[in-house]
């Protein structure tokens, strides 16, 4: 008996879809910024009183492989719409040669139970020419 993958459907699944597309249908970094010869971003998730840190990622970026459309999902389950592009961020950090840029960002989606979703990503992007 072979085993079946069942799809996600949905509006998450829906705009999760169409995000997977626009990221596939970029350039990758290597091409879009040949300047830049190394990133590394860390990440760190918070709840929506931004109390709880609910996940750490470092990341030391591909460039050859990653696209230049660069985003994160939101790690809440019930978040439509959300998640987190830093696509203008990585972009104006290359165009002002900066080595290191620090932030944070409220995701934009919402909740069926909550309405806005309002998770936060701190992140720092650290970037070599």
């Amino acid at each position: 008996m072979a085993n079946t993958f069942h799809r996600p459907t949905g509006p998450r699944a829906e705009y999760q879809e169409k995000q997977r597309q626009r990221v596939l249908k970029s350039t990758s970094l290597e091409n879009e910024f040949p300047r830049l010869k190394s990133l590394t971003v860390k990440l760190e998730y918070h709840d929506s009183e931004n109390r709880e840190k609910r996940n750490r990622l470092k990341y030391m970026v591909n460039l050859t492989n990653a696209k230049s459309v660069f985003r994160f999902k939101c790690p809440n389950s019930e978040c439509i719409r959300g998640d987190f592009d830093l696509t203008k961020e990585v972009a104006e950090a290359v165009r002002k040669h900066r080595t290191t840029v620090t932030g944070k960002m409220g995701c934009r989606g919402t909740t069926i139970k909550k309405g806005r979703c309002a998770n936060t990503l701190h992140y720092t992007l650290l970037l070599g020419y």
